[in-house]
C-alpha cells in the first residue's frame, strides 16, 4: 500500500498528498473530498479502502488518521454545484478545495481515479487507488466519515428520507421516500430518479453530455 509513496520520494518529493472523494454517486447531499499527507515511512495496515471498513472501523480509523498525519484537507461541493457542473467536474473541484486547505507545501498528488486535477502540482491518477495506496485510502476514510457526519446533520432536517441510515444513496427506500415527498433542497435535481419529481419551470438542465 506504499509502493506509490515511496516511488514518488525516490523521486526527490517529499510532502505527497492521497486525494479521495465520496459521495459521488449519491442522490442527495454534498461530495466531499479528502486529501492526506503522511511522514515519510508511515505505514498501518488497518488503513484501506473505506468501502471495506464496518462504519465503527472507519470511525476510529479516522482519528487515527487525523492524529497520525502531518496534514488533512478537505473538500466540500454542494448539491447546487452538482447540478449546474455535473458530479464529475465537482467531484474534482472537491479534490482541489481539499489538496488547496493543506498547510504544507505539498510538492505531489496522488488522486484516486483516473482525472487529474487542474493544479500545477506534478501529480500521478491511480486507478482504484484507494485499493493501492495508503494516502488514497486514508483520505477515503477522512472523506467518507466527513460526508456521513454531513449526512446525519440533514437527517434531523429532513427525517422523512433517513439519510442517517442511507447518507443519501439511491436505496429503495430513499427512492420511495423521493416519490412520496418529492425531493427536499439537498437532493441532486439532475439525477434521474430525482428529476422525474421536478417542477418543470425549475428543474435545471444538464450540461451537454453529463447526464447522470
Amino acid at each position: 500500500m506504499t509502493r506509490f509513496e515511496l516511488r514518488a520520494r525516490r523521486r526527490g518529493f517529499k510532502v505527497i498528498a492521497g486525494v479521495d472523494e465520496a459521495g459521488r454517486g449519491s442522490l442527495a447531499g454534498p461530495v466531499v473530498a479528502a486529501a492526506v499527507v503522511f511522514p515519510a515511512d508511515y505505514t498501518n495496515l488497518d488503513i484501506r479502502d473505506s468501502k471495506q471498513l464496518s462504519a465503527a472501523k472507519r470511525e476510529r480509523l479516522y482519528e487515527v488518521v487525523k492524529q497520525d498525519a502531518l496534514d488533512v484537507g478537505i473538500g466540500v461541493v454542494e448539491p447546487a454545484v452538482i447540478d449546474s457542473k455535473n458530479v464529475l467536474r465537482a467531484s474534482l473541484m472537491a479534490m482541489k478545495e481539499a489538496v488547496a486547505s493543506i498547510s504544507l507545501p505539498v510538492d505531489y498528488l496522488l488522486v484516486d481515479g483516473n482525472y487529474p486535477l487542474q493544479t500545477v502540482i506534478p501529480q500521478e491518477t491511480i486507478i482504484k487507488g484507494d485499493n493501492r495506496s495508503l494516502s488514497i485510502a486514508a483520505a477515503s476514510i477522512i472523506a467518507k466519515v466527513s460526508r456521513d457526519r454531513i449526512m446525519e446533520m440533514y437527517h434531523r432536517q429532513y427525517p422523512q428520507y433517513n439519510f442517517i441510515k442511507n447518507k443519501g444513496y439511491g436505496t429503495l427506500e430513499h427512492r420511495e421516500a423521493v416519490r412520496k415527498h418529492g425531493f427536499c433542497k439537498i437532493h441532486r435535481r439532475t439525477f434521474k430518479c430525482v428529476r422525474e419529481y421536478a417542477d418543470p419551470q425549475t428543474r435545471i438542465p444538464f450540461p451537454e453530455g453529463d447526464e447522470a
